[in-house]
């Protein structure tokens, strides 16, 4: 097994061909003079007539948040080729947007020509396209799988990835401003440095502490920080390919997936490390701390994937559910889970001791790599999968698949304060995904492009780590 995991999303180029021609029906544009959004199209926002509109022409219009100052409304289509071909609503540009809109999210529809049903704007039946402003920056809102935002200095660009009004059949479209729920504003991520340019794959959050393990590095392959910003190199007890680091009953514990007889590690301080003797030299790819007892579980071994220990410091094998590739195990609501990347219809199991473990049916058979606990809701990854990135349950035991909100590859999960963030290796400015409940999930700019392969919370913080970037391995959001 290699030390790290790379892997480079394919990109689907589509062609974005800009049509100024005559509309073919009247498009109008209007706009909700009301600030929260209704369930219905809200009776107070009048579908007046007007006159014709060419694509590539802009339109001024208001909306609650910015009072006497104009929006500028410009759709762009597309035509799609087919039997027959027809032109569809492909983009909308949303320019002249003012400070006071911060902090609101902005939901675009469009109707027909009398109808106040929304027509489906894009993945076939979603009929509302959400748009967040944090402080000026606009990223895809909750619920808005399917499309993509470009944001620019009080502009942005909804662009839908699968278009499905056809231009013929759109009259007019509307655009309406409410304040971001708590749990859906943006969160800004800031670049810190590494206290060196090592494989960091894991951190956590312990007495007052943030720690973190990497799979490279000379003598220097633990780092600690008391605000996720400042960082300074520790020795591991060995130069081992550290997986995953844990906290709890006073100690930190990191396992590792290579080393002979040393491939636990743990500390009272997070700067001074001890070897310890696993339970045997598996593969370790994960731990966790629940209930008294610390668990990890690996990716091979023949009946002992997983091992425990109360201290941290002597370990006992256990037999896992089945001989899967497990990579991830979390603790909560009084049990343990663990997911893997292999197995058929048996790549989750539950513990509620660490000790006996039963197999139980993931949502669907994708590498899951990551799962954890909040909110009465586990929530699990993956780095493959057609739309069934994300699965949850609320027991461990019934998982239900959940769209993630891109097809990156996303190794890790974590909560905190009220919100899942789930950290990915690949994608373009959309790294980072929240999620309130780990079901609708939102994209969010990581503060670089680079495999982010750990992610923790603690202190009001969520801290992530990379495996890749120069000086920038580390990245932080106050929530």
């Amino acid at each position: 097994m290699s030390e790290d995991f790379y892997h480079d999303d394919p990109v689907e180029e589509v062609s974005r061909t800009k049509v100024r021609s005559k509309f073919l029906t009247t498009i109008f544009f209007v706009v909700g003079s009301i600030f929260f959004l209704q369930s219905t199209f809200a009776g107070n926002i009048s579908l007046n007539s007007g006159s014709g509109a060419d694509f590539g022409q802009g339109f001024s219009q208001t909306v609650a948040c910015s009072g006497a100052t104009p929006l500028t409304l410009t759709p762009e289509s597309i035509f799609i080729n087919g039997s027959p071909g027809a032109f569809y609503l492909k983009s909308i540009t949303v320019s002249n947007v003012p400070s006071s809109c911060d902090g609101v999210e902005f939901i675009i529809e469009a109707f027909g020509d009398s109808s106040s049903t929304p027509l489906a704007l894009f993945n076939s039946t979603s009929t509302s396209a959400i748009v967040s402003n944090n402080n000026g920056t606009f990223q895809a809102g909750g619920g808005s799988n399917g499309l993509s935002v470009s944001s620019g200095s009080g502009t942005f660009i909804v662009t839908f990835s699968t278009p499905a009004a056809v231009s013929a059949a759109v009259s007019k479209i509307a655009i309406q401003s409410r304040p971001i729920s708590t749990n859906e504003i943006s969160m800004t991520w800031v670049s810190q440095s590494s206290a060196a340019d090592n494989q960091w794959i894991s951190a956590t959050y312990g007495n007052g502490i943030f720690v973190a393990v990497a799979t490279t590095g000379s003598g220097n392959r633990v780092m600690t920080s008391p605000d996720g910003i400042t960082w300074t190199s520790r020795a591991s007890a060995a130069n081992n390919s550290w997986y995953s680091v844990t906290y709890g009953n006073g100690i930190f514990v990191a396992v590792s997936i290579n080393g002979v007889g040393n491939r636990v590690m743990t500390s009272t301080d997070g700067i001074t490390w001890t070897a310890r003797q696993p339970a045997a030299d598996n593969q370790w790819t994960s731990v966790t701390y629940g209930n008294g007892i610390f668990v990890a579980v690996s990716i091979d071994g023949s009946g002992n994937r997983v091992m425990t220990s109360t201290d941290g410091i002597t370990w006992t094998s256990r037999t896992s559910a089945a001989n899967n590739q497990w990579y991830g195990v979390t603790y909560g609501n009084g049990i343990f889970v663990a997911v893997a990347t292999t197995g058929s219809g048996n790549r989750v199991m539950t513990s509620t001791d660490g000790i006996t473990w039963t197999s139980r049916a993931s949502a669907a058979d994708v590498s899951w790599w990551s799962v954890a606990y909040g909110n009465g809701v586990f929530v699990a990854v993956a780095p493959f999968g057609a739309g069934n990135r994300v699965m949850t349950s609320p027991d461990g035991i019934i998982w239900t698949t959940r769209t993630q909100s891109a097809s990156n590859y996303w190794y890790r999960v974590a909560y905190g304060n009220g919100i899942f963030v789930a950290v990915a290796s690949s994608g373009t400015g959309n790294r980072v995904m929240t999620s309130p409940d780990g079901i609708t999930w939102t994209s969010r700019a990581a503060s670089a492009d680079i495999n982010w392969q750990g992610i923790t919370y603690g202190n009001g913080k969520f801290v992530a780590v990379a495996s890749t970037g120069s000086g920038n391995r580390v990245m932080t959001a106050t929530y």
